[in-house]
């Protein structure tokens, strides 16, 4: 379903656009999905909402066979984000150590501390952080709008599942420029 209203109280939350998620082959262009979450941080910043810039510094503990699972390091940039986020004093930068957002860390208390009562989400992977995060945020009742395409993935069946099966079930779906018109 399209987007139709942002709360007044909305927070852009942009997942792991850092250097060692954005240098992995995805399914559409990275530096277009970083160009269209800096634009939706600008246009959240220049309205005086929060903008929240979330990082995986560290593989979940449990068992995997996925590369860098398993509780795994990785490289001293790996969480480093990307400039072109245009990261700003006020923003809100959470580390987390396992797909979603939400569990283990502070970022929903961040969210309402700051009134917010909607999340608008993006970025990498589509499948697995966002999606992740996402249900969370409907889990924590917070209103969800995805910008679809201010995220990409991996694996092209894995992205259009979150997009088409996934993400109408937890909210409402829509452009950047779509959401960026009804920030007014």
């Amino acid at each position: 379903m399209p987007a139709t209203t942002l709360d007044p109280n909305t927070a852009l939350v942009l997942v792991d656009l850092q250097k060692g998620i954005t240098g992995l082959p995805t399914v559409h262009p990275t530096a277009e999905v970083i160009e269209r979450g800096a634009r939706l941080a600008a246009a959240f910043r220049k309205r005086g909402l929060p903008v929240v810039l979330v990082r995986v510094v560290a593989g979940a503990p449990g068992r995997t066979e996925a590369q860098g699972g398993g509780g795994g390091q990785f490289p001293a940039d790996f969480a480093d984000l990307g400039p072109e986020l245009g990261h700003e004093d006020g923003d809100v930068v959470v580390t987390k150590h396992t797909w979603g957002a939400f569990h283990g860390t502070d970022l929903d208390l961040q969210l309402r501390r700051r009134g917010v009562t909607q999340v608008v989400l993006g970025g990498i992977a589509t499948s697995i952080g966002v999606e992740s995060t996402a249900r969370g945020a409907y889990a924590h009742g917070y209103h969800v709008t995805l910008a679809t395409d201010a995220m990409t993935d991996m694996d092209a069946e894995a992205h259009r599942n979150s997009v088409e099966k996934i993400f109408p079930r937890l909210g409402e779906t829509d452009s950047t420029d779509a959401i960026i018109g009804l920030l007014g």
